[in-house]
């Protein structure tokens, strides 16, 4: 090799790496333009809504199969689970459920400490919102939901941390229901009235 090749592939080198350095302290400082629907659509695990079931729990298309998605590590208050009443804030929960997604696409994700499905067959997954940010911390630190401590999850600290400052701050169920806490650490919604 010519010293004049290996001088020229040496800054193009250097040129790419401050490039790349650029580029990721860009998008670290949110300098770049936040991803569109399409480019989430197309992300592995992006799916359309198929419909709504109540504020923890949606239905997504996955390549032509309807799937149920249980949200993992949140409980909102019930709005038709059988031979429980409607229970407060249930409605607002699956409305803020309802606008916080919209008509667009979510990215799910599994946790690795959880399982796959629940007893239901539902399927178990984090739900990303369209502007990266995690739909079930939104539920429980608005006050729309609990923090679920009953099965362990790898963000388990965070939504209990979130939970408190809801609980703190008087947010959403927390300042317009009474919750009752359960045996086992968690709490649960009265009848709405």
């Amino acid at each position: 090799m010519s010293y004049r090749y290996r001088r020229a592939h040496g800054w193009s080198a250097v040129i790419v790496l401050l490039l790349s350095v650029l580029l990721t302290t860009a998008q670290q400082r949110g300098w770049l333009p936040a991803v569109g629907q399409a480019a989430i659509a197309n992300q592995p695990g992006g799916y359309r809504i198929d419909h709504f079931i109540d504020g923890d729990t949606i239905a997504v298309d996955m390549n032509g199969t309807v799937e149920t998605i249980r949200m993992i590590g949140v409980d909102t208050p019930e709005t038709h689970k059988p031979h429980t009443p409607v229970q407060c804030y249930g409605p607002a929960a699956a409305a803020y459920t309802k606008q916080q997604i919209g008509s667009g696409t979510v990215r799910l994700a599994a946790d690795p400490l959880s399982t796959d499905r629940d007893r239901y067959g539902r399927l178990l997954r984090y739900v990303y919102l369209q502007n990266g940010q995690l739909l079930e911390d939104n539920l429980i630190k608005n006050g729309y939901g609990f923090y679920y401590p009953y099965f362990p999850f790898s963000k388990s600290d965070q939504f209990a941390a979130d939970e408190k400052i809801a609980q703190t701050d008087h947010r959403g169920l927390w300042a317009n229901c009474q919750p009752t806490p359960t045996d086992s650490g968690g709490w649960v919604s009265n009848p709405q009235s």
